[in-house]
């Protein structure tokens, strides 16, 4: 006798992977420009971080870090006195944002209310990327001309370690239930692998066929970290073995990567205008699904997790200067002054 139900469920099943499929797709490939969001001022600009749950945006730019409300993509305020900012992340938790001064080889300690910084503490020699691990409530700064990492209590600003890397360091991801922070060394083409617990380095692991990596994002449910070089190629290592499972050609000028777990794409933007979109079809294999034209120069960006944006930061230059007459490489263009903005992409509704 035939189930009178069968056909239903078949079709409600039908129905069902259709709209998964569909939404897929609009997924791998879709992104576009929504918004451009005008800062203005003078100075350069290095690191995005944004907190999905306060709708925030921050921006490294020149001496301050830009605040940038994503609800409404307005500025909304600025955290003042960072010479040399790279960085800004945040502990929500315990309502404070945290500074890589590069220029006064310091981390400020801001509140998150009032944008005003509570303390400084000292780092090793230009602190560039930033790390909150909040396994242990700790900050790393990650010192270039150091070759340092710097790790302080979260709550109290009291160093408790200063870990030589051997090289200089890049960008980092934590992953808290590993009790590991990964690092890329871009000097030596390599990542290193911190124990949180003892902060020391148990793992040096090579990129190849990357070179000289400075973006790093991590899937922490497949353990993979997704790491940008400056060769074109976005690699993909496995963040328990150290072993380099997919590499993908991607843009010229990579700066930063990230990661959406809601729709499994991994992102690398880069110096020449682009940012190469994959899909992660399984956890060894990652798929091209786009390459999205932005502006060139837009090579740092951050992800909103919530929303699935990204976030580029950009500006207007001047017409390139010819190249030295005895040859060699030309100056780099002169940036027109208050033209620095963030372009906003995001995926078809």
């Amino acid at each position: 006798m035939k189930n009178p139900t069968s056909r239903p469920v078949r079709l409600f099943t039908f129905g069902l992977l259709s709209c998964l499929v569909a939404a897929l797709g609009r997924a791998e490939g879709s992104y576009h420009l929504l918004n451009e969001i005008p800062v203005g001022g003078d100075g350069g600009w290095d690191y995005l971080s944004v907190d999905s749950a306060s709708h925030r945006l921050y921006v490294s730019h020149a001496t301050k870090v830009v605040v940038i409300d994503t609800a409404t993509d307005k500025v909304v305020g600025e955290v003042a006195d960072t010479p040399g900012i790279h960085g800004m992340v945040v502990a929500p938790e315990l309502g404070r944002g945290f500074t890589s001064n590069g220029r006064e080889n310091k981390a400020s300690i801001v509140d998150l209310k009032t944008l005003q910084t509570l303390s400084k503490v000292d780092t090793g020699q230009n602190p560039d990327a930033i790390l909150y691990e909040p396994g242990r409530s700790e900050v790393y700064t990650f010192d270039g001309r150091g070759k340092t990492a710097t790790v302080f209590e979260a709550a109290t600003g009291k160093v408790v370690a200063t870990i030589p890397v051997g090289g200089k360091p890049e960008f980092a991801q934590a992953d808290p239930a590993a009790a590991r922070v990964y690092c890329n060394i871009e000097d030596l083409n390599e990542v290193i692998a911190i124990d949180t617990k003892t902060h020391t380095i148990v793992n040096h692991w090579p990129i190849a066929p990357g070179e000289e990596a400075s973006g790093m994002a991590i899937d922490l449910d497949h353990h993979r970290l997704v790491i940008g070089c400056s060769n074109a190629k976005m690699v993909i290592m496995d963040s328990a073995t150290g072993k380099v499972v997919a590499s993908l050609d991607a843009g010229k000028g990579i700066d930063a990567t990230s990661f959406d777990p809601g729709t499994q794409l991994a992102f690398a933007s880069a110096g020449d205008g682009t940012v190469t979109i994959a899909h992660e079809d399984t956890s060894d294999k990652f798929t091209p699904v786009q390459k999205l034209a932005t502006e060139r120069g837009a090579r740092t960006m951050t992800l909103d997790t919530v929303t699935h944006k990204i976030y580029l930061a950009s500006a207007q230059y001047e017409a390139p200067a010819p190249a030295p007459a005895g040859g060699g490489r030309p100056p780099r263009p002169k940036m027109i002054a208050g033209s620095f903005k963030i372009l906003v992409y995001g995926l078809d509704k």
